[in-house]
C-alpha cells in the first residue's frame, strides 16, 4: 500500500461551491435494450466459467456458497477464511452452522498463507477470496489444502472473467463460486462451480425458483436509467430522476417486494432463488473479451494518471487480470465519495463495515484496509475520455 504521502488526501472542501458535473459516471457497468433481444448462442463465445457443464446458476453468489457448504458437508466444521470480507459470505457460513477461522490478509489485499498454516488445526475447508480481480497464490492455497486433505473453495465473487496468467480464476478451486452483476450488466446472477466426483451431488439440491419478476424487471430498468445518465449527461439525469421518483410511487402502490442485490445481509428466505430469465438473456449479449479488455484500458488509464500521487492498493496489473476497479487508498472516505459526486462521479465505500466476528484490532492490515480502501469506476461502459475524467477529478482533490 502507498505510505502517508502517498495517500490520496482530501479537503473537507467547507466554503467551496461544487460546480456542475459535465458528465456522469456510473460506479458500475450498466444495460441497455439491445441485450434483451436474443441472439444466436454461437454468436459470441462463452467465457469460464459459462461453458462449463453443470454450472448452477443462483440469484446470488451467497447462495452458491450456501450450495457449496451443503456439497461440501461442512456444517459443524472448522473453515480457515480471510479475515478481509464482505460480511454476507460469512453469515451465509454461520447461517449454515459453519465455524470461521480467521488468518491474515496483508495491506495489498494478499492472503498470508503462513499465518494461515499456523491456525489450520482440525479444518475442514480452505475459503480463498480474490480481491477486485486479483489473483491469491491459489499454488499456496492449494499446497495448504492437500497438506490438510480438505477441499478448496474459490470465492470468484470479485473476479469473474479474470485470470491467474492463462488459468481463469475458478478453476483452481474444489467447489467455486461467483457474482454475475459485479462485472456484467445482469440484474441478478451467481453461480456454482464445482470439480471431480462432487459435480455427481449437484443433483441433489434443491431446485431454483425463478425470482419475482416486478423485482427483476426493478432491477434492469435502473441500469438502463444510468447507461442513459451516462450517455446523455443532464438529459439523462433529469430523466431517470422523474422515472426514479415515479417507479417508487408504482411500486409502493403495487406492494411490489423487490430482492436487493446490495445488501450485507443473508436472507434464507432468499437462499433458493435462481438467476433470472432476463439475467441469462442480458447474459448471452456479452463481449466477455471486450469487457475485459475494456476494463484493463481504462484501469491503465487511471494508473497513468495518479500512479505519482495515488498509486492502486493491488500493485500492478498483471497480465490475465480483469480488474472489478481501481483501489484506492483515501484518508476520509466519506468526503472523497462525497466531493467526486459533486464532480459526477460515482464510487463506491468498499467494504468499511466490520463484521463483529473479528474484533477491531485483531488483523491491524484489514482495519485500514476498511477505513481507508475506494472504489474508482473502471467498468466497460467507460471510454478513454470518462476515464481520464475520473482520473482528472481525483488529482483536482489532491492536496
Amino acid at each position: 500500500m502507498a505510505n502517508t504521502a502517498q495517500r490520496l488526501r482530501v479537503a473537507d472542501g467547507q466554503g467551496e461551491k461544487a460546480p456542475a458535473p459535465k458528465r456522469t459516471v456510473p460506479c458500475m457497468q450498466t444495460a441497455w435494450p439491445h441485450m434483451l433481444f436474443p441472439r444466436p448462442a454461437a454468436s459470441v463465445p462463452l467465457a469460464f466459467p459459462f461453458e462449463q457443464p453443470g454450472l448452477r446458476y443462483r440469484y446470488f453468489a451467497r447462495n452458491a456458497v450456501w450450495d457449496a457448504i451443503r456439497l461440501l458437508d461442512l456444517k459443524g466444521k472448522r473453515v480457515l477464511m480471510p479475515s478481509y470480507f464482505h460480511g454476507v459470505e460469512l453469515e451465509t457460513l454461520l447461517a449454515a452452522g459453519v465455524t470461521p477461522v480467521f488468518f491474515r490478509v496483508d495491506e495489498q489485499m494478499k492472503c498470508d498463507w503462513d499465518d494461515a498454516r499456523e491456525k489450520a488445526q482440525d479444518i475442514a475447508c480452505v475459503y480463498v477470496i480474490h480481491y477486485a480481480g486479483f489473483p491469491q497464490d491459489m499454488g499456496a492455497a492449494r499446497q495448504l489444502a492437500n497438506e490438510l486433505g480438505v477441499p478448496v473453495l474459490e470465492d470468484c465473487a470479485l473476479a469473474l472473467l479474470s485470470r491467474d496468467g492463462e488459468k481463469p480464476l475458478g478453476s483452481f478451486g474444489d467447489v467455486s463460486v461467483f457474482c454475475l452483476y459485479k462485472t456484467l450488466p445482469v440484474p441478478n446472477g451467481g453461480a456454482l462451480l464445482v470439480k471431480g466426483d462432487l459435480a455427481r451431488k449437484v443433483a441433489e439440491l434443491p431446485l431454483v425458483q425463478q425470482p419475482p419478476f416486478p423485482s427483476t424487471a426493478s432491477h434492469l430498468i435502473g441500469s438502463m436509467l444510468s447507461n442513459l445518465e451516462l450517455r446523455t449527461g443532464e438529459v439523462g439525469r433529469r430523466t431517470r430522476r422523474a422515472i426514479r421518483d415515479a417507479g417508487r410511487w408504482v411500486v409502493n402502490r403495487a406492494n411490489v417486494e423487490r430482492v436487493s442485490t446490495g445488501t450485507q445481509h443473508f436472507n434464507l428466505d432468499d437462499v433458493n432463488l435462481g438467476m433470472s430469465a432476463l439475467s441469462h438473456l442480458v447474459l448471452r449479449n456479452q463481449d466477455f473479451a471486450g469487457i475485459v479488455e475494456k476494463r484493463r484500458r481504462n484501469y491503465f488509464l487511471l494508473y497513468a494518471m495518479l500512479r505519482d500521487v495515488a498509486p492502486p492498493v493491488t500493485g500492478e496489473l498483471a497480465p490475465g487480470v480483469c480488474p472489478l476497479f481501481y483501489p484506492v487508498a483515501v484518508d476520509d472516505k466519506a468526503s472523497a465519495m462525497a466531493r467526486l459526486l459533486s464532480r459526477g462521479v460515482e464510487t463506491v465505500d468498499f467494504w468499511r463495515v466490520r463484521h463483529p466476528a473479528v474484533p477491531m484490532g485483531l488483523f491491524p492490515e484489514v482495519d485500514r484496509l476498511r477505513a481507508r480502501v475506494l472504489e474508482l469506476p473502471v467498468h466497460q461502459d467507460l471510454s478513454p475520455a470518462d476515464a481520464e475524467h475520473v482520473a482528472s477529478c481525483v488529482r483536482e482533490l489532491l492536496k
